[in-house]
């Protein structure tokens, strides 16, 4: 059996803690992930779950405190935002390097500079290379779904990485969407108990985190680092397919919509892909062969099986809802035309700057894109690299 409710996105991830019941989560408010701990904290003087609450004054110490309860044996979570995951920015390298199985509820806001709220990605991207698997979610069921499936993953033999749980803030954290909610039993069993293998209490085991590497081991460690994300793909599908067995709800690194023979493809990630569905239905409804990449895991970087769903494509606009001021696009944009290349896949590109700060995007704004699309694969307009979408001027 399933519930059918309505919730948001924060209230998706804090039923998702309900159900896990983890035995530690340490966090530090701020906006708009700060309904989370919120939750948590009510759960637990409500009587619901058994997870230990460590109040912190900083992000900085929350996932310092989140690495020492994972060291110590305890499956640990986290929530943050913003400027609070770059106050933390030190101690996620740490984390990952440690191979510490920490999952964190990121909700997705613009960096400070200048001071913003509103959904952008420039806080998961600038985190890109710390080592963390990342994972993306359009909608509050996806956002709850991927929760779920976060500790499976992270605690994976071969893998043994954090997770980042993303959502765009206020557009699905906030709003109120329709969900479906999966039994508890059948979930519990799904996540199971955690069981590390080594662990700083463990009776008998003496060890260390976090030591110092001098030159002779540093190196591979962070190979072996790699070898665990690149691990990390496999587990990715293995956790979606039993996944899809008991709920019925089917995941992988991305979701393609109407994309198997479209000639002209947008490549987005989180909640404006409901909007590049609705345009595409236009489209499709006038003859014209459109397409959405809709990528839900960006840590492991899955180029190889992007390249090759977007090979039949004329031409493809890439979405980064992050500027990287590289004067080069953003990092979608940057892994996906090089895996693009690699893969041998010969669309004309673009990549396009969008929803930076929470700007809005309409279905108008998608259906102009596309008509660039056609355009630029007919020869008959040449891109600015990069565009701002919405800009004005």
């Amino acid at each position: 059996m399933s519930t059918k409710t309505r919730m948001s996105g924060n209230e998706a991830i804090g039923h998702a803690i309900k159900q896990i019941n983890p035995d530690v989560m340490p966090a530090f408010p701020i906006t708009p992930s700060t309904e989370i701990p919120q939750f948590v904290a009510s759960m637990i003087a409500n009587g619901e779950i058994t997870t230990e609450f460590i109040p912190v004054e900083s992000e900085h110490s929350a996932m310092s405190a989140a690495m020492g309860a994972e060291a110590a044996g305890a499956r640990t979570i986290t929530a943050t935002s913003s400027a609070g995951m770059a106050l933390m920015w030190e101690m996620l390298y740490c984390a990952a390097s440690s191979r510490l199985p920490i999952v964190m509820a990121l909700v997705n806001r613009g960096l400070t500079g200048p001071l913003n709220i509103n959904a952008e990605h420039s806080d998961s991207m600038g985190a890109r290379d710390s080592g963390w698997i990342q994972i993306y979610a359009e909608t509050n069921q996806e956002v709850y779904d991927n929760f779920l499936q976060a500790h499976r993953i992270a605690e994976a033999k071969g893998v043994h990485l954090p997770v980042m749980i993303c959502q765009d803030g206020f557009i699905t954290s906030h709003a109120v969407q329709n969900i479906t909610l999966w039994d508890d039993e059948p979930i519990k069993k799904f996540v199971g108990q955690y069981e590390p293998d080594h662990y700083l209490l463990k009776h008998n085991e003496p060890m260390a985190i976090g030591p110092y590497a001098v030159s002779s081991y540093c190196m591979e460690s962070k190979k072996a680092h790699a070898e665990a994300m690149r691990n990390a793909k496999q587990v990715i599908l293995d956790v979606a397919k039993e996944f899809e067995a008991i709920t019925g709800q089917k995941y992988g690194f991305y979701e393609g919509y109407r994309l198997e023979d479209a000639d002209f493809a947008v490549v987005a990630i989180g909640s404006v892909c409901g909007t590049v569905k609705d345009a595409v239905d236009k489209l499709r409804e006038q003859g014209i062969k459109a397409g959405l990449m809709k990528v839900r895991v960006f840590r492991p970087f899955p180029g190889e099986e992007f390249a090759a769903a977007l090979k039949g494509c004329k031409a493809v606009a890439i979405m980064d809802r992050s500027e990287s001021y590289s004067t080069q696009g953003g990092p979608l944009g940057a892994e996906l035309t090089a895996a693009m290349y690699r893969g041998k896949c010969t669309a004309e590109t673009v990549n396009i700057m969008y929803g930076l700060s929470g700007r809005d995007v309409k279905v108008e704004d998608i259906e102009g894109v596309f008509a660039d699309l056609q355009k630029m694969a007919a020869g008959e307009k040449k891109f600015e690299q990069y565009p701002y979408l919405g800009l004005r001027e």
